[in-house]
């Protein structure tokens, strides 16, 4: 191969790389797995997301690792959302990533107040309280799109040249919850269901926005005893209870005693499932097929 073609092979591969520069991926933090997928969508191969709260894990009595810490510390932007160990933490990261964007994905939400749970057992440090907001917004599409619109305008402006970009995400994703939306109120149209009973009180923005109601009972996973579960019995015939939601990171045994002594069955809903979509449409199928 003589001179003159090898300085054109070389001026070729340096013209490749002039064009097509490696661009590193902007670094997201999340604090729960259906952040994760809503900033996934938006951002696409643009960016890299990690959510601390793994799958299965509680995110009420979740602390971050060492190395979510060292990882959080790098990063450019991190969405939180009203975890108790955010309080914390979000004072720690500042301090050690003063550049680090923290941006509660709340933002432009009017929150609702956590519905009054029978309190059955008492924990110290109990994160949630009847008078307090409540954050479980994601459990909501309406909700979903303003985070999608958060996640949007703040990728835009870290990466204006991009914008087109994130909105073009943005578009698809909102008519992807609309749809949701539609097909879950016509789904839950032929719902016998009315009120459902969940043994954690997450499921508030789902229920207000289709029109049903939960019966929220909160004793934090642990095992109630034989007068605790007589007490959800009582309640649950009081109000005809024919669904209890229950998480899969928590034991469901009191559940399934009480389901089989009021004849209701027991349905395993995660709050915390990364593909939140398909989730809220398996939720509202569920319920429809409930007699």
């Amino acid at each position: 191969m003589n001179l003159s073609v090898r300085l054109a092979l070389l001026l070729g591969l340096l013209s490749m790389l002039t064009v097509n520069p490696v661009i590193a991926k902007i670094s997201v933090f999340a604090s729960i797995p259906p952040q994760k997928q809503l900033i996934e969508r938006i951002g696409g191969e643009k960016v890299l997301v990690e959510s601390l709260v793994g799958a299965n894990r509680d995110a009420h009595t979740f602390e971050p690792t060492p190395s979510q810490l060292a990882k959080l510390s790098q990063a450019t932007l991190y969405f939180h959302i009203g975890m108790p160990f955010e309080h914390s933490l979000l004072k720690r990261i500042a301090a050690t990533n003063p550049k680090l964007r923290m941006l509660d994905h709340k933002q432009g939400v009017s929150l609702r107040k956590q519905d009054p749970v029978l309190e059955l057992e008492t924990h110290p440090g109990h994160a949630h309280s009847s008078n307090g907001a409540d954050p479980h917004i994601w459990t909501s599409p309406v909700l979903m799109k303003k985070m999608a619109a958060t996640v949007r305008d703040a990728l835009t402006q870290l990466d204006a040249e991009s914008g087109p970009y994130y909105q073009r995400n943005y578009q698809k994703l909102a008519e992807d919850l609309d749809q949701l939306d539609h097909e879950i109120r016509q789904t839950l149209q032929q719902a016998k269901v009315a009120r459902f009973m969940v043994f954690h009180p997450s499921w508030g923005y789902f229920a207000e926005q289709y029109g049903l109601t939960q019966i929220a009972i909160e004793y934090e996973g642990k095992e109630p005893g034989a007068k605790t579960v007589a007490r959800i019995v009582n309640l649950a015939k009081q109000q005809q209870i024919r669904a209890i939601f229950v998480q899969p990171q928590f034991s469901r045994r009191a559940a399934e005693s009480i389901a089989q002594s009021i004849g209701a069955r027991i349905l395993i809903m995660d709050d915390l499932s990364e593909d939140m979509i398909g989730n809220l449409r398996h939720i509202a199928h569920t319920l429809a097929t409930q007699s």
